[in-house]
């Protein structure tokens, strides 16, 4: 049964940013409109100048690749998350705060649904194109943990970042084709996802100990005495 959050999800995507502000800015908004038109591997550097109205060099001299682009956005994808975080959700659960997270999350995404949807069909026949995104969603992550008061630094965070990162790529494929208002299906979907990630959470824990129990090694324990022993010894 999905539970029924305090917060809503807003079901309209605003329009797609406007081409403006700097060289950087201009080039990101470029790609994602790029991306939504066809796939990442068949976007060049010089069409995403082109679509941004900057020179190519002026391209140049903030990103190295379009892959530094997409890397750009997420970046203002986590930064938009983190601003709009909820006082009012410090006192709930666990769980209902990464719901919350991740959900504002996929809200700051929702103006770029079909640029998310393309690059996901690009990532199942790119290898490497899936191993750049993972990594990219796995730092991602860490901020959306620390933005729910999760721990994200160590072992135990790396593995945290990892599973949040694998939960919610499966979140994202619910979410690119749901059209519901209130995005039911998406959201049971993310519930389903977190129920499943608390079940892996003491898992986590007791793999992450194990490295310390072979550290300290098997503890050594006094040998009783053999009374009969100890008094023939004596004689």
């Amino acid at each position: 049964m999905v539970r029924k959050p305090k917060r809503q999800a807003q079901a309209k995507a605003a329009p797609t940013p406007p081409l403006t502000g700097s060289d950087r800015d201009k080039a990101v908004a470029a790609l994602m409109e790029l991306l939504a038109e066809q796939s990442f591997e068949d976007v060049g550097l010089a069409e995403v100048a082109g679509r941004a109205g900057i020179k190519l060099s002026q391209l140049r001299a903030e990103f190295g690749s379009t892959l530094a682009i997409l890397g750009a956005h997420i970046k203002d994808i986590d930064r938009a998350v983190l601003d709009g975080g909820d006082a009012d959700m410090a006192e709930e659960p666990v769980r209902e705060r990464l719901f919350d997270v991740l959900m504002r999350r996929l809200e700051a995404l929702a103006p770029y649904k079909e640029a998310a949807r393309s690059l996901m069909r690009s990532a199942r026949r790119n290898p490497g194109l899936a191993l750049a995104l993972n990594v990219m969603a796995v730092r991602s992550q860490k901020w959306m943990l620390e933005a729910a008061g999760v721990g994200a630094s160590g072992p135990r965070g790396a593995l945290r970042a990892q599973g949040a990162a694998l939960m919610f790529a499966r979140v994202m494929t619910v979410w690119v084709d749901d059209d519901e208002e209130g995005l039911d299906r998406t959201m049971a979907a993310l519930d389903r996802g977190l129920a499943s990630a608390g079940r892996w959470a003491g898992f986590i824990d007791d793999l992450c100990s194990i490295p310390k129990c072979i550290m300290r090694g098997p503890r050594r324990r006094r040998r009783p005495v053999d009374e009969g022993a100890a008094e023939a010894s004596a004689a």
